[in-house]
């Protein structure tokens, strides 16, 4: 019998509006938003439900927070539980709430000050992300040391997303010029994001240091249930590694291919994005064969996952 997993995006899934269907439908959502305004002290709920969120120190939280409302609505109206829970990028967090590492309060907080440590890295380096589509990862690293040895200028691989589709991070200048590269090495596209700093680059190694000292105060527990992390791309059930994990995750790629594939390998046959969106969705299409996957951000979406549950 295969296995389930949850799995938890990250930024690129956010969108407004998020969780206002949950927050409407579900007291287990309500009550998710109406803590995190209390613990934030500002009207994030608000935010997501009316406005655009894409200074990160909002998008982070949001998603954090719209991943924990979904997540706890599936355990409060459904009997479904993974097996085994993962989260791209700051959806790490949210995989690290479903496995009882740390309370929603806690998660919070951390999501938060995370937030701040990067945005006040990207407002000093500045810089930017671009997807590259339809090369290896491979292509893309070699890529990426070219136009760092042409003196371009710093630009890294970001998040090794699927089969054909990694994401780089740098300076402006570099992630212009190593795009160019890309597209005449074969690249089908590539696109630049729209996000505020180049993100699990060397460029966040700032924001990296000082989470160190930010989780190195934090409660953290051993994981109630397998968790893979960002980067070893490996299950951890210690949470001292934890610690070193997240921090390191903030200037090192998301290793979200390399993740899905171990689960696949292990047996996991089904997958439920939580959280906001269906990006997580597309890229387990695009890496994996004969698994079943649903998303859940909205009260919609539950029969498709009651009947992946069903499939057990």
């Amino acid at each position: 019998m295969g296995k389930l997993a949850f799995i938890f995006p990250g930024q690129g899934s956010q969108s407004v509006g998020m969780g206002l269907g949950l927050s409407e439908s579900y007291p287990a959502a309500r009550d998710i938003f109406a803590q995190a305004d209390r613990i934030l002290d500002r009207p994030l709920s608000r935010l997501m439900f009316e406005a655009e969120l894409l200074p990160t120190v909002n998008t982070q939280p949001a998603l954090y927070v719209a991943s924990v409302a979904a997540y706890s609505v599936l355990i409060s109206e459904t009997p479904l539980r993974p097996d085994a829970v993962a989260g791209h990028s700051i959806g790490e967090y949210a995989a690290l709430y479903a496995a009882d590492v740390f309370d929603f309060a806690t998660g919070l907080g951390l999501v938060a000050r995370r937030a701040e440590a990067m945005q006040s890295a990207a407002s000093e380096a500045g810089g930017a992300m671009a997807a590259v589509l339809g090369l290896t990862a491979e292509a893309v690293r070699d890529i990426c040391l070219e136009t760092e040895a042409s003196g371009a200028g710093i630009v890294d691989p970001a998040n090794y997303n699927s089969p054909g589709q990694v994401v780089i991070s740098g300076e402006a200048d570099a992630v212009d010029a190593a795009s160019v590269l890309a597209k005449e090495r074969g690249a089908k596209k590539v696109m630049r994001l729209n996000v505020s700093g180049a993100f699990h680059s060397r460029l966040m190694a700032k924001a990296a240091a000082a989470m160190e000292g930010v989780l190195a105060d934090a409660a953290l527990k051993a994981p109630s249930v397998p968790i893979i992390t960002n980067v070893t791309a490996d299950y951890t059930g210690d949470a001292e590694e934890i610690r070193r994990n997240l921090s390191a995750q903030i200037d090192h790629p998301v290793r979200w291919e390399e993740t899905l594939l171990k689960l696949s390998a292990d047996g996991f046959d089904r997958f439920v994005e939580v959280g906001s969106g269906s990006v997580l969705s597309g890229l387990v299409k695009r890496t994996l064969q004969d698994v079943s996957y649903a998303s859940f951000g909205n009260p919609a979406d539950l029969e498709k996952v009651l009947k992946l549950g069903e499939t057990a």
